[in-house]
């Protein structure tokens, strides 16, 4: 999923976009090039190469390391068995479940994804040309960052959301940010709206859409749904295997990832949230250095960091502001906005800022929030430091590099302590 149709080459065309915005900007760094004109066909190209890179590595992985690679679809049997059509694979150890998980549509209001108009991501990343006008369901990581991209190919984008914010999962201040910055870019936000029916045509979708109290008609080239998963759970024979399942239907799993049937294991999406691609790396090194009797430590789930990797970028680590303040914590915010950052005075990358959420007594990172440039890289700064219970005392006391973005770390630090010095 991530290598051919997920983190990898949307990432490659996240960096077209980043870089035909960049294009546009360029006389004021004293660089004129004249009318930029972009070429979705081009980019999706180049990044189906870079997906192909990616996957034939992990086919030379499988080569170097004397892996038997079977290709078909599996059904698991009681014994630690797989049937790969009419071939029967028995395990002397383990079956790792790791089937991953799908784009839902909302057929129930007339939108079945059809490829044509009304399509995933899936096939978002093999367009030949971006459509000129695109409504997209779902305000999370997956819409906002074609959001993103279709915006910079110049297609006129509507992003609709049923939560009352977009990234409704992020801190609130780096939701209502980055709806900020997508609004300046003339991309059309509808948060805290529902689409109520929806009529879909050959060439175009009509969708009723019901926002502050009101209906108003979107009418799109294409749709993209991206409102949620599911998880690939069907006819890979699981109750036969003896593998039962949660209330939420992902596969039920201890601390070492195995399943209600001894010898079977699930790793990633189908072993439950976040859904994300590290997450499930983790979770199958966890289990291989389990069954080779290392007794790895245990997956924190609460320190798993999150991205989006639209432009700002948003990362995230731990809790947000509301979930302290539900949960009761006497915490205290530190912030530093990046227009105070030399480093990003300098590059013209000004948006956002980064927040650290600290135990008001004794330090401790209660999570940590960046929207703003290089916020991916960032935030794992702030993932170790939670990791190993660092304080922010001791991000602070780590010298930072001048002039960098991550000087913005440190002095929210210093902000959360009332000590800020650039501010």
């Amino acid at each position: 999923m991530c290598v051919n149709i997920g983190c990898i080459p949307t990432k490659a065309l996240l960096h077209s976009a980043y870089l035909a915005n960049a294009m546009r900007a360029a006389a004021e760094f004293g660089i004129e090039i004249g009318e930029v004109k972009t070429n979705y066909g081009t980019a999706m190209t180049r990044s189906r190469r870079v997906s192909d890179q990616n996957s034939k590595g992990v086919e030379f992985l499988m080569k170097k390391n004397k892996i038997t690679v079977v290709k078909g679809s599996g059904a698991l049997q009681p014994g630690r068995k797989v049937k790969v059509g009419t071939d029967v694979y028995e395990a002397r150890k383990a079956v790792i479940v790791a089937t991953g998980s799908r784009v839902k549509g909302l057929p129930q209001i007339g939108l079945e994804i059809n490829k044509t108009t009304v399509i995933s991501s899936d096939e978002a990343l093999f367009l030949e040309k971006a459509p000129a006008t695109m409504a997209i369901i779902g305000a999370g990581a997956v819409g906002m960052e074609f959001a993103d991209i279709f915006n910079a190919f110049g297609t006129q984008v509507t992003l609709i959301e049923a939560l009352p914010r977009i990234l409704p999962l992020e801190d609130a201040e780096a939701s209502d940010t980055l709806a900020k910055s997508y609004k300046k870019r003339k991309i059309d936000v509808l948060a805290g709206a529902s689409v109520k029916k929806a009529a879909v045509g050959k060439d175009k979708v009509t969708l009723d859409v019901e926002a502050a109290g009101a209906t108003r008609k979107v009418e799109a080239a294409v749709v993209l749904m991206a409102a949620g998963r599911a998880v690939n759970t069907e006819n890979l024979g699981l109750t036969e295997a003896g593998i039962e399942l949660t209330d939420r239907g992902f596969v039920k799993v201890d601390r070492d990832l195995q399943t209600t049937a001894p010898g079977y294991y699930a790793i990633g999406d189908v072993a439950g949230p976040p859904m994300l691609a590290h997450k499930g790396s983790r979770e199958g090194v966890h289990v291989v250095e389990y069954l080779a009797g290392l007794k790895p430590q245990a997956i924190k789930y609460d320190n798993v960091p999150s991205v989006t990797y639209c432009h700002p970028e948003v990362a995230s680590i731990g809790l947000t502001e509301d979930q302290c303040k539900e949960r009761k914590l006497e915490h205290v915010v530190g912030k530093f906005p990046f227009s105070a950052n030399g480093r990003a005075r300098g590059t013209g990358e000004t948006e956002g800022f980064v927040k650290i959420i600290r135990d008001k007594k004794y330090g401790e990172i209660l999570g940590a929030h960046i929207v703003g440039s290089h916020a991916s890289e960032l935030i794992h700064e702030l993932t170790v430091a939670r990791e190993n219970e660092y304080t922010v005392e001791e991000i602070e006391l780590a010298i930072h590099a001048h002039p960098t973005m991550s000087e913005a770390v440190a002095q929210a630090g210093l902000d959360s302590l009332g000590r800020v010095i650039d501010l």
